[in-house]
């Protein structure tokens, strides 16, 4: 008998316990940290030959012949120009491609009408755009004028492009 009420005290006992013991609650602590990230502006420029072919002096009609600068910009505006050119002497309207003492000037064109001339000044001759991300292509038209009596041979020039942003 005295060990069932021990028993009984006993879980009375550990019952009362169990009641009476401080609960285990669980704390939470909270921070916060910032996040950043900085989107650099970026443009990356490819531009293919232009070959105007052979040239004939005694032609009645302009020489003329394209090629393409491709732009791959971030987003953000950009302007895209080419230079006068290594010759001596040229400018963006009239540049000059050479062979020794030689000249042979042509003419770059942002439109097939050859109206307007692609040079170097920006809000002036440059080829405007936003960056998209994409690559896009843009058509350089060249255009040497006839009746330019030169000596015969190769004649070149290097034109540089740039794209401001």
């Amino acid at each position: 008998m005295y060990r069932s009420i021990l028993k009984t005290a006993a879980g009375v006992l550990c019952a009362v316990f169990v009641l009476f013991m401080p609960s285990a609650s669980a704390a939470t602590a909270t921070t916060t940290f910032p996040v950043t990230a900085t989107v650099g502006s970026s443009c990356s420029v490819v531009a293919a030959n232009l070959d105007f072919g052979t040239y004939d002096p005694l032609a009645l009609l302009a020489a003329t012949a394209t090629t393409t600068v491709t732009v791959q910009c971030t987003l953000l505006t950009a302007s895209i120009g080419l230079d006068a050119g290594t010759g001596a002497g040229a400018t963006v309207a009239t540049r000059k491609m050479t062979k020794a003492a030689d000249t042979l000037a042509y003419s770059l064109y942002q439109d097939v009408a050859h109206l307007l001339v692609w040079g170097n000044t920006i809000g002036t001759d440059t080829v405007g755009g936003v960056g998209t991300g994409l690559a896009v292509p843009h058509t350089v038209y060249g255009q040497i004028p006839a009746g330019q009596n030169v000596n015969t041979g190769v004649y070149n020039d290097t034109i540089t492009v740039s794209v401001d942003f």
